[in-house]
Order: C-alpha cells, then sequence, then structure tokens
C-alpha cells in the first residue's frame, strides 16, 4: 500500500487552498493509499527555526529531536504532497519553516565531501498542488521560485519517479468556472499520481 505525507499550509478552513487539500486526500483515500493527512495550520506546526536548532543543525541524529515526530512521518511516506498556495512569490510561512526545521541534513539529505546527496529517495512520487494571484507571466518575471524550489530543491533530495506541479494562477480573477475545472484537474492528477 502506498503512503502519503500530504502537507497542507493554509490557515483558512472555506479557502480554496484547503479545497484543493480535501480532493488531494479524498482522490489519494479513493485509491485506497495510505494517507497521512497533515495539515500544518491545523495541528499547530510551530515553524520558528530555533537559535539552538540552528546551532545543532548539522549534528546528524540529534538534530532532530525538537521535530522527531515529523521526521518519522516524513520517513514513512512513498509520496509527498505539497498543497499551499503561493504568497509573495514563496510559500507560506509555516511550509517554508516546516521544510527548514524537518528537511534536516540525515532526514533529507546527506552531505558528503561537501555535495548534498538525496536521503528521502524512498519518497517515489512527489506532487505540488499550488495557487498564484497573479498571472503566470508575473510568476515568471519573479522567476517562480515556488515552481523552482518543489522541481528542483524538493525534487533533488527525493529523486522521485513520478513528479507532478499543479497551477492555478491569476487566482484573484478566476471564475467560478475556472477555480471548478482546476479542481477536476487535480482529481484527475491524483487519480493517475
Amino acid at each position: 500500500m502506498t503512503r502519503a505525507l500530504v502537507l497542507a499550509a493554509h490557515p483558512c478552513a472555506e479557502s480554496f487552498s484547503q479545497a484543493l487539500h480535501g480532493t488531494v486526500v479524498s482522490k489519494l483515500r479513493a485509491r485506497d493509499w495510505d494517507v497521512d493527512d497533515c495539515d500544518l495550520y491545523a495541528e499547530g506546526f510551530d515553524p520558528v527555526l530555533s537559535e539552538a536548532e540552528r546551532r545543532g543543525y548539522h549534528e546528524v541524529g540529534p538534530n532532530e529531536g525538537p521535530v522527531a515526530e515529523y521526521v518519522a512521518r516524513v520517513r514513512a511516506a512513498d509520496a509527498l504532497v505539497m498543497v499551499f498556495p503561493v504568497w509573495n512569490f514563496g510559500y507560506p510561512a509555516i511550509l517554508k519553516g516546516f521544510l527548514d526545521r524537518v528537511f534536516l541534513p540525515g532526514v533529507s539529505f546527506r552531505l558528503e565531501d561537501g555535495k548534498v546527496l538525496p536521503n528521502l529517495t524512498h519518497i517515489k512520487r512527489l506532487a505540488a498542488v499550488t495557487t498564484y494571484g497573479g498571472t503566470r507571466r508575473r510568476a515568471l518575471l519573479a522567476g517562480d521560485p515556488p515552481r523552482h524550489c518543489v522541481k528542483r530543491a524538493v525534487w533533488h533530495v527525493c529523486r522521485p519517479m513520478k513528479m507532478r506541479y499543479l497551477a492555478l494562477y491569476d487566482m484573484n480573477r478566476a471564475s467560478e468556472a475556472r477555480r471548478t475545472a482546476f479542481l477536476e484537474r487535480v482529481e484527475r492528477e491524483m487519480e493517475a499520481f
């Protein structure tokens, strides 16, 4: 059975992002996947990397202590799906904090001779489901950091066999029909994921 860790990062239950989150979870469960639904806001995840954590960042093993529960959840996953809105051309702070605090040396990567090598190669599928307030062109002009972070940095530590980046751009002006069409696209993608 495939086990997916779904990381959701939006504080408002009525948001479109939470509707996407619900769609992802329900479609994967309908496929009989074991879904670890990690709604970072609902769980009260603390995204702040403390001074002590930063000082001990490279101490493989002990560095996991403050976030051991989340490390175990990442290690148990065969698939990772990140559901988040793009804010200020980046991840919501809570998701960025998750990556800062949980994707540690010895967890998501290992350092060998100064090189960063992947350490989450058991994750065979990686997906991001996201919305942007602005247009695709505007995101491109800003360099589209979230897309590159997922498709390069997160991809690098996993090296998945399957990777999807699903984005609804221009959310601020998206009609009901466009939002519905995107939800349907996410459903199809999760059925085939």
